[in-house]
């Protein structure tokens, strides 16, 4: 007998307890599907019926991206989700071949040769497809207005979960696995305080990073149209300010500016296009000038890096795991939570089809494989804003000031040499991890430096600069649902 139909074979009658009904929840039920008899999700909040806001997300109107790294890990537990992703709306941008992007060290060149890809979509879109998906299994179910108060068990083993529902009614519900993906508000280290377990330690990073968005009309002909992005440099002395133009669902372009502190954007439309336009590069405030807004700027100020060491707790209880939001939070200008998420999920698969939920020690396996995902995001991300003017939660060590130079070096070789543009995107679509910028052949390609001049301009080719110079499109009469 395999491993797996081993796992299958010991899963009768045993119930998992998923703490949160976003993204990483469902990709958690998704992940023990099959390996345990019942799935049981708890959410706080109403879950809506298709892709729409939901109350415990106050991100999702925020540009997202999930990178070809996280995209391979959700169609790992969900089949087919890509074809339902494109199905629903969202597009499938090649990297670097859609993308526009200024970086800290010049234009990155759009090479012929796609190396790597995202999909592009709203959150509200993506989180829905994945949700109907794992919803549609008559295996997970969902206690939806329902709040964990607490875990239940020992400091050696947790065996459920306490909850309070919408009537204010409580009880406990038992479990042989419980997964926290309650995200960034989670109280783990409290609950396990309480079990008597050790400590948690953490750390957070905030560069004061304040995030605002709106949704625009996209022009006439721009059903192709690359993602765009203006990045800020985190080595210029100056609170860093960059946007984003991703293409999404129905015709629609989802602009985010952000800046960190003291160079935030407001909230005041009538500020968006002028603060898009005062970046390093006015490309997208002239792209969005002459568009129709589909509603009014949506901001949010909750971005800073925060990381649990839950991996570091010595005595880490059996049946218990934490993944997503609530293990590790990053700058979302990177794109990486979402695609951490999802690789998180597919390792908890991966041990529990292995060795089964009550195999001894198995949480404590998990949570450091958790870990190595969330290391990599985390590392790319602190070793960029801890440069940020304003920073708190840690000044640049000598091995931070290192290693960016070297990154730095990276960089401007990225804008002319197609070798470093492939071995660094590898890392930061979370693919493979950050000693691959220390191979041989990318130690040497840096040495030697870009085989291309700097290009001079955002790399548009003749029918996107089309677009670009075509009249503005006349205002329709009805507007996509999807406003906020």
């Amino acid at each position: 007998m395999t491993d797996q139909r081993a796992a299958r074979a010991g899963a009768h009658g045993r119930r998992a307890v998923v703490i949160g009904g976003g993204l990483a929840g469902m990709l958690a039920a998704a992940a023990l599907r099959g390996l345990v008899d019942e799935i049981c999700v708890v959410e706080r909040d109403e879950l809506p019926g298709g892709p729409a806001p939901r109350r415990g997300l106050p991100q999702a109107g925020h540009v997202h991206l999930m990178w070809s790294g996280g995209v391979r890990a959700v169609e790992s537990l969900l089949p087919g989700i890509t074809a339902r992703w494109l199905a629903a709306g969202a597009r499938r941008i090649p990297v670097p071949t859609g993308m526009v992007g200024l970086s800290a060290q010049g234009w990155f060149r759009r090479w012929r040769h796609e190396t790597h890809f995202l999909i592009a979509c709203s959150r509200d879109l993506l989180d829905a497809v994945v949700r109907d998906q794992v919803l549609a299994d008559r295996g997970v179910r969902v206690l939806q207005r329902t709040r964990v108060e607490g875990l239940v068990g020992t400091a050696a083993a947790v065996t459920g979960v306490r909850v309070r529902d919408g009537d204010g009614v409580e009880r406990v519900l038992a479990a042989d696995f419980v997964v926290d993906a309650s995200g960034r508000g989670s109280r783990t280290p409290r609950f396990l305080q309480e079990l008597g377990v050790g400590t948690v330690t953490g750390r957070t990073v905030d560069i004061g990073l304040v995030y605002a968005s709106r949704i625009f009309r996209a022009p006439e002909g721009a059903g192709e149209f690359p993602v765009v992005n203006v990045q800020a440099d985190p080595r210029s002395g100056r609170p860093g300010q960059g946007a984003t133009i991703l293409p999404i669902e129905h015709g629609r372009w989802l602009v985010t500016a952000s800046g960190t502190r003291g160079g935030e954007p407001s909230g005041r439309a009538e500020e968006f296009e002028g603060f898009t336009r005062r970046l390093r590069h006015p490309l997208v405030g002239e792209l969005i000038s002459r568009l129709e807004p589909l509603g009014g700027v949506t901001v949010i100020r909750s971005t800073s890096n925060r990381r649990q060491y839950f991996e570091r707790v010595a005595d880490w209880p059996e049946r218990f795991v934490v993944i997503g939001d609530a293990a590790g939070t990053f700058n979302p200008a990177y794109g990486h939570g979402m695609s951490v998420a999802a690789q998180s999920a597919a390792a908890l698969r991966e041990h529990v089809s292995a060795d089964g939920v009550l195999a001894p020690r198995l949480a404590r396996r998990v949570q450091r494989s958790v870990a190595r995902r969330v290391s990599v995001a985390w590392d790319l991300a602190i070793g960029q804003d801890v440069f940020y003017p304003g920073v708190r939660g840690g000044a640049p060590s000598r091995k931070d000031r290192v290693l960016a130079r070297y990154v730095d070096r990276l960089l401007k070789t990225s804008t002319g040499s197609f070798l470093v543009t492939k071995e660094f995107t590898e890392v930061t679509s979370l693919q493979m991890p950050l000693n691959t910028l220390v191979r041989p052949k990318v130690l040497l390609a840096a040495a030697l430096g870009p085989h291309h001049p700097p290009l001079g301009g955002p790399p548009l080719t003749q029918g996107e600069l089309a677009v670009l110079a075509a009249p503005a499109p006349r205002p329709q009469a009805q507007r996509p649902p999807a406003e906020r």
